[in-house]
């Protein structure tokens, strides 16, 4: 390359970086955490086990678990149901309010055992130290346009990893690979170590940096599908009015009309009538693929929630597919504690790579000012200027 377009690209890595490097220091402080999210709520005391009992214990009717919530809570209704064999066996996790268009600061959450139909646990709908890490992460905890301008850094974290990789050709090509020099001045040896780090991680810096961009439209992807596909599925009772709880028919019906639909599918997500998740008049019922990638996958049926007869199913949107698949590579849980280990790693050579970036621009500021400094005095020396 001419030296005037390694100076363009120089340009380009050096503003890029350092636009976005407060902001990437302050993704990769809070996503070490939350690698370790699991472990880190069964650490904290923050999960209630559920009672050891024979593998083959059966499941207790779902209708009976919801009746024993709404006991629990009196005067609550149902929004959502969730659970995950896989992660939490046994468990059911609700999601009660005073309606179920009330907002989410309003929500009661309850854990129930799935066997049992007890309450596990009532945990309190207020942030603690992981919602703190998970919102700083996810949109600076100002929303929306939080999530958009964090997206807006990974673009300019994407241009600086490419305009790193243009410059480490004709910068490094006369040394070996992972060469620190450390007989050299500070600043080159932060520089060789920026180098080596950078390059090593740089493959997974790509991963993260381009599946949590997609991840910050998660929300607007949302709502299109909500305007769009299943605007689209419930128009025929766009005009009927929200179905009451004492009206709905038992949700286990609606349960073996999905699995009945998607045999090779599992239920992990319920969203009762009235929610932002399902209509006025249905159950929606979610189900997932059951291998680590495909269980990101899910599949909207739509149950009328009087007569639990099938409505509707169908695939999402290729858009909301893309996030919900983006989602395991960004934060590395698919693959068990080998993966998350290995997530964490990349992330902390990733923080090596964003201070040393730092260190070099302040170190090369100081330079200048030295430099041009022994200019002056020599000058005046010289009494070329007073």
């Amino acid at each position: 390359m001419k030296a005037n377009t390694i100076k363009s690209w120089f340009y380009v890595h050096k503003w890029t970086s350092l636009i976005c490097t407060a902001f990437l220091l302050l993704l990769c402080l809070t996503g070490l955490p939350l690698i370790f999210t699991d472990e880190i709520h069964h650490w904290m005391g923050d999960d209630a086990d559920a009672p050891a009992l024979p593998a083959n214990a059966p499941k207790a009717p779902i209708d009976n678990v919801i009746n024993n919530a709404k006991n629990h809570l009196p005067g609550k209704e149902m929004k959502y149901i969730y659970w995950d064999e896989d992660k939490e066996p046994g468990k059911m996790f609700f999601t009660l309010a005073d309606s179920s268009s009330a907002p989410e600061a309003s929500n009661s959450y309850l854990t129930m055992d799935s066997r049992t139909a007890k309450v596990l646990q009532t945990p309190a709908n207020e942030m603690d130290f992981m919602d703190i890490m998970y919102h700083l992460h996810v949109d600076l905890m100002a929303g929306l346009p939080g999530m958009l301008f964090l997206g807006f850094m990974g673009i300019l974290f994407i241009a600086s990893l490419i305009s790193g990789v243009v410059l480490y050709g004709p910068i490094m090509k006369r040394y070996d690979f992972g060469m620190i020099r450390t007989e050299k001045s500070s600043r080159l040896r932060w520089l060789d170590l920026h180098n080596v780090v950078g390059i090593v991680s740089l493959a997974w810096a790509f991963v993260v940096c381009i599946t949590g961009i997609i991840n910050t439209l998660a929300d607007p992807a949302v709502e299109v599908w909500r305007a769009g596909q299943l605007a689209e599925m419930v128009s025929e009772y766009k005009d009927k009015p929200r179905v009451k709880e004492a009206e709905l028919g038992p949700l286990q019906i609606a349960i073996d009309k999905t699995r009945e639909a998607e045999p090779d599918m599992e239920v992990n997500f319920i969203a009762f009538p009235g929610t932002l998740y399902s209509s006025n008049y249905h159950y929606a019922v979610y189900v997932k693929g059951n291998t680590p990638l495909t269980s990101r996958i899910i599949k909207p049926a739509l149950i009328d929630a009087q007569t639990n007869e099938l409505t509707d199913i169908r695939d999402l949107p290729w858009y909301l597919k893309t996030v919900y698949i983006s989602q395991p590579f960004h934060f590395g849980d698919y693959g068990g504690m080998p993966m998350k280990v290995l997530w964490a790693l990349f992330d902390l050579a990733t923080i090596i790579v964003l201070i040393s970036g730092l260190y070099l621009w302040v170190a090369r500021r100081k330079s200048k000012e030295q430099q041009l400094n022994r200019i002056l005095t020599n000058l005046e020396a010289a009494n070329l200027i007073k």
